[in-house]
């Protein structure tokens, strides 16, 4: 065991497990569990990354606020980040995202502005902007700021190195969100391990990359306005109404294979599969990820490997539709056990 010096030291080498139970016959298939960071996402990485960039370039003054958009994760590894270094938080959040995220970047101390549903990714964008230009407020630009793809490049690529040196990786499976994930590792996968095939998953209701929609944007690289292939999807954390500029990047470089469409549906089933299959608990974002891989599994050469990232928790999911069939109370099964022995009973709600 280890002993540190913060909790910030905790960011990463997160682990890869083997899927047995669900994992098809003849192919390795590993998950990344980005559950382990230290708040619980992928996005505690980016937050790390962005803020240590500030400081080192002066972007960032000490006692400075610092203010993002966010649909959760980030913001949550930001309140932790914010925290311990002592930088006061404010975050823009669409009121459509799940309470729980809300309540857990307040907790760690962060005040949560939301914005209309209506207005969606681009809108929290937006006020966050409004906010930084009217209070001098540091903004981290997740979608646009190169430090964000930097920290995976130095991180998350550099794990995935070295877990499989000298051992097959035929496909690396991932969604995205900002596109810090998939630019900062897919340029070090092609140039490191150019065998190695760079699978992307993105929403069926929201095609931009699959449709190979044009962004606009402007020339800090924000965008004009909402891709016109994006339309309203349960997978929180996946794919804003616009393709970020580091996501835009990515595509650029002609590092993808292929670009994989994932439903609602499917995101959720294997979500739930994943935790009472193999024990792994993520959300859906994981669940839609995970979906892709399977996907790619049902086609790859028997013997290929094929590794997934699971962006986080499940925990961020409970107030969702990922839930919905999940109750607080005793179902018939679990009250038929419960009266199979006669001590110890709960009386039945009236």
């Amino acid at each position: 065991m280890a002993v540190y010096d913060s909790i910030l030291q905790t960011v990463g080498n997160t682990p890869v497990v083997k899927i047995n139970r669900l994992g098809p016959a003849g192919i390795n298939l590993y998950v990344k569990v980005e559950a382990a960071n230290p708040l619980g996402s992928v996005k505690d990485r980016l937050a790390l990354g962005v803020i240590e960039d500030a400081e080192r370039t002066g972007a960032l003054k000490p006692g400075q606020t610092v203010v993002e958009a966010t649909s959760g994760n980030t913001g949550i590894g930001l309140a932790m980040v914010c925290a311990q270094k002592g930088y006061p938080l404010v975050i823009t959040m669409a009121e459509s995202f799940s309470v729980e995220r809300r309540k857990l970047m307040r907790f760690l101390g962060a005040k949560v502005v939301l914005t209309p549903a209506a207005d969606r990714a681009l809108g929290m964008v937006k006020k966050a902007t409004e906010l930084a230009e009217a209070h001098g407020w540091f903004m981290t630009r997740q979608f646009e700021n190169a430090a964000n793809a930097d920290m995976h490049s130095r991180t998350t690529a550099r794990e995935i190195v070295a877990d499989f040196a000298g051992k097959r990786l035929d496909y690396w499976v991932t969604a995205f969100g900002t596109g810090g994930t998939l630019l900062g590792v897919s340029r070090v996968l092609a140039k490191e391990r150019p065998d190695t095939k760079i699978m992307v998953c993105e929403p069926a209701d929201a095609p931009m990359l699959s449709d190979g929609a044009v962004q606009e944007r402007h020339p800090d690289g924000t965008p004009v306005k909402p891709n016109a292939s994006w339309k309203p999807h349960p997978l929180q954390g996946w794919s804003p109404d616009f393709i970020p500029k580091l996501a835009g990047e990515a595509v650029s470089s002609g590092v993808i294979h292929e670009v994989i469409k994932i439903t609602g549906a499917e995101a959720m089933h294997w979500s739930k599969e994943l935790a009472q299959k193999e024990g792994i608990f993520t959300g859906t974002s994981g669940g839609g990820s995970f979906a892709g891989a399977l996907k790619v599994c049902a086609r790859a050469p028997a013997g290929s490997t094929v590794l997934c990232m699971l962006a986080d928790t499940g925990e961020r999911y409970l107030s969702t539709p990922l839930f919905a069939d999940v109750g607080a109370d005793m179902n018939d099964e679990e009250l038929a056990i419960m009266r199979s022995t006669p001590s110890v009973q709960l009386a039945p709600k009236a």
